[in-house]
């Protein structure tokens, strides 16, 4: 929760790639308070207080989850929100090459990459930016069971979150003090 919060203001790509973990945590424990209480977050060392916080907020995301049918699968609309956001923002810094070109050219250093998992995607409808947090997302649950990934992959991995972190803080810049466009 105050990760969440923490991420929400300094890191709106790591903070995506957070709730989406959350997402699939909660669906583990079937969007059941108790069941994530008993099996997940007894394991923290908090206070009865905020184990209280904590555990409302989870409660809170998986009502969400529920009211918005994706206790199976999907993303929270505050998550879709997010990636709005970025997207939004991403297409605005491309728009000014001359005003951005760092991020151009790290924008195109990532295309070819992008370019093949798109073309292995069964959903050629996403977006470019979810293409590449699913990617990053990917990885992360390939190295959390600790599978290897190839130097491609982490190439292409490379280049792909360079991008979105400079996304990231260009958001945040943005948030601070609005980024002149033209």
């Amino acid at each position: 929760m105050k990760l969440a919060q923490q991420l929400r203001e300094t890191n709106r790509a790591e903070y995506l790639l957070y709730m989406w973990q959350v997402e699939n945590i909660l669906r583990a424990y079937h969007c059941d308070i108790e069941l994530l209480k008993e099996g997940y977050l007894h394991q923290f060392a908090y206070d009865e207080t905020t184990m209280e916080e904590v555990a409302q907020w989870y409660a809170e995301l998986c009502e969400m989850m529920r009211t918005e049918g994706i206790q199976d699968k999907g993303h929270l609309q505050i998550c879709k929100n997010t990636l709005i956001g970025l997207e939004d923002l991403h297409l605005q810094l491309l728009s000014a090459p001359n005003k951005f070109p760092y991020y151009n050219a790290m924008y195109y250093k990532a295309l070819p990459h992008l370019v093949a998992l798109r073309s292995k995607s069964e959903d050629g409808n996403k977006s470019e930016l979810e293409t590449m947090f699913e990617a990053l997302y990917g990885v992360m649950l390939l190295r959390l069971q600790r599978k290897e990934i190839s130097e491609d992959t982490a190439l292409a991995i490379k280049d792909i979150s360079t991008l979105l972190g400079q996304l990231s803080d260009y958001f945040k810049q943005d948030k601070e003090q609005p980024l002149e466009f033209e």
